[in-house]
């Protein structure tokens, strides 16, 4: 047998035998991806809110609803075989699967799953708004939180909002199933595991955590008991390799397995390559500038109006993002239910100009610009400065790691940010919620959505929110989306510029990932080599 130990330093090994290029071929039962991951600040589900931190735990954890590999777009029960809705839909009852095991080899049980949500709520990080928006507090979850018995969840909810919306709710990062023995065992200070649980793992999913380097590596050992069966590969390697160039060198001479990061001119270059497979993966992932209103210039609405027509939306999309970003200029992803397709906006000089002389600023004024140092920040942002310049807006560059750059932007200490948005679940809702939402615009508000970073005072767009998420007429819905779609589109401190889709390339040995449409849908468990 081999023990926990050894199986460490054979890992360990193997990162060290990775670290230096060399021309040999990746093991076997083991998946080696290039991807950046210095966005990574957690890996604790309770706090994860970034892409890759989502991606890794989606593959660590099974949640309450889930959307598998098998069906990407259908929503099933995870952890939950069965619910049921009573008490005028205000009251969810969900049966846990039978013979569910943690990687610990404790049972999975309803005690669980209603420590898990609590605690969501009790440590109240970023995401825990998805499941408070249900009427849960630090006072009141434990009462509308709970576990009838071990194989029995019940769920009150505090308004009226649909079943699928609930359930939707359950399927994101914090519906992810805690083993609460094992996290209660590294409690420090009361602190819920916290500290410990940001670089562990105490999941049922198919793989559990042995390792994160930040700015490095994740290792991911298959859990050889899950649900589903065993995962196709052992092992997972996440390498963060931070240059696209070196993800494609590294793919060609086979010191890697997979790569997420190469860009549209080297890809290219691969088209030709009988040994490669560049597989496509439409996204919801949104990338936007972000202009925070506290700025003396950005909070004037013909500024925000001038900078919409000085980013050169397409000629970015048909030159070096072309194949992996479509144009897209509404808050919620073309391809689902209530999306405004609509891309009104292109460059125009000559018309921002004359907005920022009606502004009162005809000679532009000096701003800063918060993107992460990797691709395509650097060359959207270089471009942003450039079509910006020729109005007199003068753009200082400010890259940085991604997480710097969203601990900045989370403080609200920026003046122009460029990031991306990805849906936590697939309602319309959940992008409403941080675009057109911000109930308190104060500097210590409990609730801190996109529309609050940027210190935009919306109370009119929060009720209209409010109410397009109670509305429970389909069609009704999906004009009020579209609606607050529009709005947001013509005078906000979001331009929203590019949809993108993923190309992830492989040696041809590999087969079956599953990268769905969003951030925490790309799935390791059916990939074979």
């Amino acid at each position: 047998m081999v023990t926990r130990p050894l199986r460490l330093l054979m890992v360990g090994l193997l990162l060290a035998s990775l670290a230096v290029p060399v021309a040999a071929d990746t093991p076997k039962d083991t998946l080696v991806m290039a991807k950046f991951i210095d966005d990574i600040i957690s890996l604790d589900p309770a706090e994860v809110f970034e892409l890759s931190g989502g991606e890794m735990i989606a593959n660590l954890y099974d949640r309450i609803m889930m959307y598998e590999p098998e069906d990407t777009t259908r929503l099933v029960g995870g952890v939950a075989e069965s619910w049921s809705v009573t008490g005028n839909g205000r009251t969810f009852t969900l049966k846990i699967r039978k013979g569910l095991r943690f990687h610990s080899g404790n049972p999975v049980t309803a005690r669980d799953a209603a420590y898990s949500l609590q605690r969501v709520i009790r440590l109240d990080k970023t995401p825990a708004f998805i499941v408070s928006q249900l009427g849960w507090t630090k006072d009141n979850v434990g009462d509308l939180v709970r576990a009838v018995d071990a194989a029995t969840l019940q769920l009150t909810i505090t308004k009226d909002f649909a079943p699928t919306f609930v359930l939707n709710c359950l399927s994101a990062g914090v519906g992810s199933v805690v083993d609460m023995k094992e996290v209660q065992q590294h409690e420090r200070d009361g602190d819920l595991g916290y500290t410990w649980l940001k670089t562990n793992s105490a999941g049922s999913g198919p793989f559990r955590l042995r390792q994160w380097k930040a700015n490095d590596s994740v290792v991911m050992e298959a859990f050889p008991d899950y649900r589903h069966g065993a995962p196709k590969v052992k092992r997972v390697v996440v390498r963060h390799i931070a240059e696209p160039s070196a993800q494609r060198l590294q793919l060609e001479k086979g010191d890697i397995d997979m790569a997420r990061n190469i860009t549209p001119d080297q890809l290219a270059a691969l088209k030709n390559n009988p040994d490669v497979v560049i597989g496509t993966y439409p996204k919801a992932d949104l990338y936007y500038l972000g202009l925070n209103q506290k700025h003396e210039h950005l909070k004037k609405p013909k500024v925000r109006a001038a900078i919409r027509w000085l980013v050169d939306y397409h000629g970015m999309a048909d030159t070096f993002l072309r194949g992996q970003f479509k144009v897209h200029q509404a808050f919620w992803p073309s391809g689902f239910f209530a999306a405004l397709t609509e891309t009104p906006f292109k460059l125009d000089v000559a018309r921002a100009k004359q907005l920022l002389a009606e502004a009162g600023v005809p000679n532009g004024f000096p701003v800063k610009l918060d993107h992460a140092n990797g691709t395509p920040f650097m060359d959207i942002a270089q471009s942003i400065q450039s079509t910006m310049g020729q109005a007199g807006i003068k753009v200082e560059l400010v890259p940085a790691d991604s997480k710097q750059v969203i601990t900045k932007y989370r403080a609200r200490n920026h003046d122009i940010v460029l990031l991306y948005w990805s849906p936590d679940y697939m309602d319309p809702h959940s992008n409403a919620d941080t675009f057109a939402r911000n109930p308190d615009n104060s500097d210590d508000a409990k609730i801190k959505p996109l529309a609050w970073r940027n210190a935009w005072d919306i109370p009119g767009l929060t009720k209209k929110a409010d109410a397009a998420v109670l509305e429970r007429d389909a069609e009704k819905r999906k004009q009020m989306y579209l609606e607050l779609q529009r709005t947001i589109q013509q005078d906000s401190p979001f331009v929203i510029m590019f949809q993108s889709t993923e190309q992830a390339t492989t040696r041809k040995y590999v087969k079956n990932f599953v990268s769905g449409p969003t951030f925490d849908t790309v799935f390791y468990r059916l990939v074979t080599k």
